[in-house]
This record gives C-alpha cells, structure tokens and sequence, in this order.
C-alpha cells in the first residue's frame, strides 16, 4: 500500500478528477489511500514523525531532490515492497516541506527543477505510480 500525505485541501475538482483516473486502476501493492492536512497543520503533523522506521518506507516530493526516470522510480517502490514496507510519499503544500523532513526521509524525489502547484504535483505522483505498476507488471502504458 501507498499513503499518499498531502499538504493543503483537495478542493481542485480536476486534480481529483484526475487522480481518480489513475487510481482507479491500480492494484496491490500499488493502490493508494490519502491523507490531506491543511498547510498550517502540516509541519506539525510531519515534526511528530509518526513514520515507523524499517517498516515505512518515507519518499519526500522535492525540486531539491534526485530526479530519477520512470524506471528507476518503479525499482524504488519495487524494493520497498519486497523489503515487505509500506510506501509514504509526502507532498507539501503552497510552501513545501522544511528541510527536517526532507532530511528524515528514506528518498527525496524531484519531478524536475521546477516548482509545481500541489494539486499537480498530486496528479503527477498518481500517474508515475501507475506507470511504476505498468512498468513492474510488463504493461504496454510505459513506452521507454
């Protein structure tokens, strides 16, 4: 299973809308559950750090990250499960992730340079774990 902890509200429409496209067609290990803070909650909720160490594996979405490919994203989650974790990617709101968090986590994921809005941030980390499902399974959606 995926936890997915996002900062800020799910009030985008299309965000979820899109979500859901992928979402839905994702299967164990690779199906997710989500959890939205509100962003002033956020860094309290994450400065407790409930992550259990061992048995969750932390990845932490940001632009000063590793940039990886598709494939090498879905070998991360592959070894996560296999090492029988459970996934926690964490994606903060208008104002990100301190750098406490970014320092406690197993992996800090960079979809580019770029700083994108967190609503698209959450489509995009929906649809690399689909594709990371696809590319584990054979599937014909990856076209590398």
């Amino acid at each position: 299973m995926i936890k997915i902890i996002a900062g800020g509200k799910n009030n985008a429409g299309w965000a979820a809308e899109a979500c859901f496209e992928y979402e839905k067609r994702l299967r164990k290990p690779f199906n997710v559950v989500w959890e939205f803070v509100e962003e002033e909650k956020l860094l309290k909720r994450l400065s407790e750090w409930p992550f259990e160490r061992g048995r969750e594996y932390v990845i932490c979405c940001d632009e000063r990250g590793e940039n990886i490919s598709s494939g090498e994203y879905s070998s991360v989650l592959e070894r996560a499960f296999v090492g029988g974790r459970d996934v926690v990617i964490l994606i903060g709101g208008a104002y990100g992730l301190d750098d406490f968090v970014r320092e406690k986590a197993d992996f800090v994921w960079s979809f580019s340079k770029l700083v994108f809005p967190h609503a698209l941030a959450r489509v995009m980390v929906t649809e690399q774990i689909y594709r990371a499902q696809e590319i584990y399974h054979g599937g014909k959606y990856h076209h590398a």
